[in-house]
């Protein structure tokens, strides 16, 4: 294989000239090439032009990690469609809402989600399944089909028209209903479409053969995991799926298919680093080359633990579907601990106070970002775009200051300042002294009402194995936060949970968490 060869970019033209090349290991282990991809991804888009999706209108995919779910987010990308990914764990209102509000004229659903698929689904929108039944024990009573009833008899041919798709990616709603992301259809070919993922491969430093095993072991429904992993597809990587994720299932798929590269969110990396030291030792992760996260606040000490463990390849990214990124590169983080890097290339970034002026470095403010010249809308809410947007530059509402050396640090959200007496507290502060903490697997800090100072912080935690009971344990962690934390800053109350409410990709629900055992001390 040439040089040239091997640095061409997009997934059509690998499955052109390298249609034996292994793209897909299923997560029960089969195999699948670039041509048989290749062929159903023209498959679905000749079966949904027949069902009378145009250019511009919008596909819905409701999909555990599978090729089905590849095949179609390629085949929304040489289609001119938007595509939808909608995540499998919401409940039947919130996946109506999003059907609705996007406009979806068909869902390709996964078989687990298809009963609240189904439930969710208006009049006149299609729904096709991806293996097995629903619940019932067939398609939904005839409502739903198989997904091959859309491919059967469809050409495995390239369309003659392949203009480039979209993700329209809808917020995570974790603070209020979630926002559909949408950018105007580009108009370029589906090729040329694929060329946009370069900037990811620049922006970390990646070479081609970070891309020869890539693992996708989060949900692919969100935009850090499904971003890299099109990313490999389109530099003629192989995905290795895995469906449902455990600490040592993700060592032992990296043991197994030598695994270069994977994305992933703190919570695993939490989760791993409570595994017992010899269980750690018996896997093998020298393989792996680049370690993407992002997402979620990771704690430095967390941070530090990972990076001494598979060493420097833990790459951290800041950013949202609406805004910019910034990165930091292992030997940038280990001398700027705690940041979360600065923008890339393509991305501006300004620190603004709350009437819109940019503030000095090293003080907090609200985060703003634009991803080159992009401009982006909240579908059907012009006035929540437009009161998140500054100077051409959008802001999710986090909170943060740069340094000298022009490193961003996130300190935490707007929308959960706590005012303590009239000082400014910020959840994510406290949230990483706490997991700091051996005891303390898991943490969320909200405010509460306070009679003497308005409102307070409440710690939620989760404890680890190795603590003692909740009654001590929690009287230990308050005596340590007293240590490290402002008085402002520390807890009033303390709430001991089995698990909080997280989503795969390690975001908390901070509005579901509700009390299962108080503890105070």
């Amino acid at each position: 294989m040439t040089e040239e060869t091997r640095e061409q970019v997009g997934f059509r033209l690998w499955a052109v000239s390298d249609p034996d090349l292994c793209a897909i290991i299923t997560a029960d282990d089969g195999r699948i090439t670039y041509g048989e991809l290749f062929a159903e991804v023209n498959r679905i888009c000749h079966g949904l032009r027949a069902r009378g999706v145009a250019e511009g209108d919008t596909v819905a995919v409701v999909m555990n990690n599978s090729a089905a779910l590849a095949a179609a987010y390629l085949a929304a990308m040489q289609s001119g469609i938007y595509l939808v990914t909608i995540n499998y764990h919401l409940t039947t209102p919130e996946i109506a809402y999003i059907l609705e509000d996007s406009e979806t004229k068909v869902v390709l659903c996964s078989a687990r989600a298809v009963d609240t698929v189904l439930a969710a689904a208006g009049p006149g929108v299609d729904v096709f399944v991806d293996g097995g039944v629903g619940a019932d024990g067939g398609f939904g009573a005839g409502r739903a089909r198989p997904l091959a009833e859309l491919t059967d008899g469809m050409p495995a041919t390239d369309p003659e028209h392949t203009p480039n798709g979209s993700l329209m990616m809808y917020t995570s709603g974790t603070t209020g209903r979630p926002k559909g992301v949408k950018r105007p259809l580009s108009g370029i070919s589906a090729d040329k479409g694929a060329l946009t993922y370069v900037w990811l491969f620049n922006e970390f430093g990646m070479h081609r053969e970070a891309f020869a095993a890539w693992l996708v072991s989060a949900p692919m429904y969100h935009s850090a995991n499904i971003t890299p992993a099109i990313g490999a597809l389109n530099w003629g990587g192989t995905l290795v799926l895995m469906d449902g994720w455990t600490p040592e299932g993700f060592l032992d798929r990296v043991q197994k298919h030598r695994v270069t590269g994977t994305s992933m969110v703190p919570t695993h990396f939490n989760r791993l680093l409570r595994l017992p030291e010899e269980t750690r030792a018996r896997y093998d992760v020298s393989s792996l080359r680049y370690v993407l996260h992002g997402a979620a606040p990771c704690p430095v000490e967390v941070k530090q633990r990972i990076l001494d463990w598979f060493g420097p390849v833990v790459y951290e990214y800041y950013g949202s579907t609406e805004v910019g990124t910034t990165i930091a590169r292992p030997h940038e983080w280990l001398a700027h601990p705690g940041t979360v890097g600065r923008p890339a290339s393509i991305s501006t970034l300004k620190i603004l106070d709350d009437a819109g002026a940019e503030v000095p470095v090293g003080e907090t403010g609200i985060v703003y970002m634009r991803q080159g010249e992009d401009r982006v809308e909240y579908h059907n809410d012009p006035g929540k775009t437009d009161g998140s947007r500054r100077a051409g530059l959008m802001t999710v509402w986090d909170v943060g200051h740069v340094d000298e050396d022009g490193f961003l640090y996130i300190t935490g959200r707007a929308a959960e300042l706590i005012l303590v007496g009239g000082v400014n507290v910020y959840p994510a502060e406290i949230e990483g002294t706490l997991i700091a903490h051996e005891w303390v697997a898991d943490a969320g800090v909200v405010g509460v009402p306070d009679p003497d100072l308005g409102e307070v912080p409440a710690a939620h935690i989760v404890l680890s194995d190795s603590a003692p009971d909740a009654a001590t344990a929690v009287a230990a962690i308050r005596d340590d936060l007293a240590g490290r934390l402002a008085k402002p800053k520390l807890p009033k109350d303390y709430v001991v949970h089995p698990a909080l409410p997280r989503d795969p990709n390690g975001k908390l629900y901070k509005a579901r968490l509700a009390d299962t055992e108080e503890v105070s001390a």
